[in-house]
């Protein structure tokens, strides 16, 4: 069997993860406010996935029309797949939407439009759009301008067609901008007895056309939602004069301008205006025309209003703290004595924070090093950082400025911790610096002591809340003295270290996964016990892919769970019946990397970064660390047991890619999450 055939393209596995997102709108067993959320985190993830991945096949596309060299990938192809794909899902999603619009209105709360406001209601929107909105609302007559308006991807707008029932007055165009970020979408109306009401503040506006025209002899207005997507990808100039950092500012700057890869845009839009439009923004079939429905930005439901109480949103499952990390207790002192494994969401990430506040006051710390991918907006962390260098402490941090979408905040905060003393370095060109670590050097006596951090997550308390990720609090040499080994490469960039117990990439984890792959198969076909298990967000490589394929030849069982992207086609005969993954969608976004070798009964336990895609394996600064600790060992075992044990919001992959649930093997239902919450009670 030839195994390319076998191996899933990466952009309609990536569709196949988003229908699972979708699947939670659908999941009755969801509560309803909770519902709505999980359509915005669909919308937002589609639009990233255009921004970025389908940008990156148009570029393929002009690149084959521009030079005339096919790309094997066959870009038009695959494009043209996509394409169909994303309309049957957003056919699923207006229908899911309409469902729970439904459902909302059973529990007597009613997304009401524009047309169905009674007397009271309707002076209400009025006085709420005349003292809130429109001094924010900025409309454009578009026959007046002779060049047609910037639209940015992240807002949505009304396209307007003003008529007048006078036939000698000619019809005209407008746009406006919804500006939600201002005021917010969701409006909410005064209640009447036990209803209560959300408005759109589309509909608002829609409401008070008139307002905004009434200097005009029009008397009918139709108004159109559209939407565009454009090209995320930062051109980096490579002007020799500026720093690092003034590029990727500069850059940042530009992608305003990126090329247009998707238009998305109300299906009843009577057919002049969508021919002005498209003529206007230069748009043609290829460049990803997809018809919806009345509204779009539905990421704007990720922030869905609660109106109906408790049962309408998940229970909370508020952080427990680690059983051995008490108040007013060095947390260095505790590390010190035993290896600690923090498991976010489910513990509290204000430990870490904590360890970072310790080593900023602690008058025995020397030093503080930290990479930071992505951070919050209103970050602990870096508040914990500048302390440190306000105290005196040498404080490192590698910053990756080309963390897509928050360069600007990075940028932002590398100035901030510049101005605050610390030591701020921007990674190397051409590699991502994607790690999560951060060590803390302590004088003890004569001597020099290090604690090590490494987490498979980033430094951040907001999304710690949502993302179940791990983290590793260590003070044992073996890997300490390796993370110090990290962080020098920083500092001397064309300088190499070899690893004993890390497994770094680009140069070494590639190699090392390699070698534990191969002494499994070594040991199944010596007739040995051969397992593998993996916990991840996507694979993707195709050499990875391809060596379990061939120890699945050999008879190594593997077990995966796979978030997102899987490449790999499980269960086929002859290729990868041993080979069995799932994926898990529920309310943390499973984030965690884990990968557990047999290695004939004497397990390798590692916690990554990475995860088993060609851009971290060979072109990020990625970090697995081995779990030398029993208890934290038999931890990682009972988080893998519980999930794979799950049959309530796990979904089989297979080749069709069609996101079955598993079916319940016994009449006990188990959701890892809310068994993994209850796990860590108990501890």
């Amino acid at each position: 069997m030839a195994v390319k055939k076998k191996i899933i393209n990466r952009e309609l596995s990536w569709l196949s993860f988003n229908e699972r997102v979708l699947q939670e709108a659908i999941d009755p067993n969801v509560p309803l406010v909770e519902r709505f959320r999980f359509l915005g985190i669909f919308s937002n993830n589609l639009d990233e996935f255009f921004k970025v991945r389908v940008a990156t096949i148009k570029r393929m596309i002009d690149v084959e029309e521009s030079t005339g060299i096919k790309n094997k990938e066959k870009p038009k192809k695959l494009l043209n797949a996509i394409q169909q794909k994303v309309i049957l899902l957003q056919q699923k999603f207006e229908q899911t939407y309409q469902d729970l619009i439904a459902e909302l209105a059973e529990q007597d709360i009613h997304m009401i439009r524009e047309d169905h406001l009674n007397e009271e209601q309707s002076a209400y929107v009025r006085k709420f759009f005349q003292d809130e909105v429109l001094s924010v609302v900025t409309p454009v007559m578009l026959h007046n301008i002779k060049k047609f308006p910037h639209l940015i991807d992240k807002s949505i707008y009304l396209a307007i067609k003003l008529t007048s029932s006078d036939n000698g007055i000619e019809p005209e165009y407008a746009m406006i901008e919804i500006p939600s970020d201002e005021i917010g979408r969701f409006v909410v109306l005064p209640p009447s007895g036990s209803k209560q009401y959300i408005m759109l503040l589309d509909n608002v506006i829609r409401f008070c056309l008139d307002d905004i025209f009434g200097i005009f002899q029009y008397d009918q207005f139709e108004a159109y939602t559209i939407k565009l997507t454009r090209d995320a990808e930062l051109d980096i100039d490579n002007d020799l004069s500026k720093s690092f950092l003034e590029i990727i500012d500069s850059s940042v700057s530009d992608r305003i301008k990126g090329q247009t890869v998707r238009f998305v845009y109300d299906s009843s839009m009577p057919e002049d205006l969508m021919e002005y439009l498209k003529e206007k923004l230069q748009l043609n079939e290829e460049d990803n025309l997809i018809p919806g429905g009345r509204y779009h930005n539905f990421k704007d439901y990720m922030n869905f209003t609660n109106l109906g109480g408790k049962h309408m949103v998940y229970n909370p499952t508020p952080p427990v703290p680690h059983p051995l990390i008490q108040p007013h207790r060095s947390i260095l002192e505790v590390i010190t004595k035993k290896d600690i494994l923090l498991h976010f969401p489910f513990q509290k990430f204000d430990h870490y924070i904590n360890l970072l506040r310790e080593a900023a006051i602690d008058p025995d710390v020397k030093s503080v090093g930290i990479t930071l991918y992505r951070v919050a907006k209103n970050s602990r962390v870096i508040n914990a950082l500048i302390s440190a260098a306000m105290n005196g402490k040498k404080v490192t941090v590698i910053i990756e400025l080309q963390a897509r979408f928050d360069e600007k905040s990075n940028i932002f905060w590398a100035r901030r911790l510049e101005e605050a003393g610390a030591r701020v370095l921007f990674g190397l060109p051409g590699l991502k610096v994607h790690s999560k670590l951060s060590l803390i050097t302590r004088k003890e006596g004569k001597k020099l002591e290090r604690y090590a951090t490494v987490g498979t997550g980033n430094f951040h308390e907001g999304t710690a809340t949502l993302y179940a990720d791990l983290t590793l609090m260590t003070h044992d040499p073996r890997i300490t003295d390796e993370v110090q080994k990290v962080f020098n490469f920083f500092d001397a960039t064309y300088k190499t270290f070899k690893y004993k117990h890390l497994l770094v990439s680009p140069l070494y984890m590639r190699n090392r996964l390699y070698n534990m792959i191969d002494i499994e198969i070594r040991n199944a076909r010596a007739g040995k016990n051969a397992y593998i298990l993996l916990k991840i967000n996507s694979l993707v490589d195709r050499d990875m892919i391809k060596k379990l394929y061939q120890a699945n030849a050999a008879g190594v069982r593997i077990k995966a769970i796979v978030r997102g992207i899987c490449s790999l086609t499980p269960g086929v005969p002859g290729l990868s019946e041993n080979i069995e993954v799932i994926s898990i969608v529920d309310k943390f976004l499973e984030h965690a990397r884990i990968f557990v070798f047999c290695n004939d009964h004497d397990e390798k336990y590692y916690i990554s970064s990475a995860d088993w895609m060609t851009r971290n394996l060979d072109h990020r600064i990625e970090v697995a660390c081995p779990i030398f600790d029993p208890e934290i060992q038999k931890e990682i075992r009972d988080i893998l047991e519980i999930q794979m044990r799950d049959n309530v919001k796990a979904r089989i992959i297979n080749e069709s890619q069609d996101n079955h649930y598993r079916e319940p093997s016994d009449t006990r239902k188990v959701q890892s999450q809310m068994e993994l919450y209850q796990y860590y009670q108990k501890k």
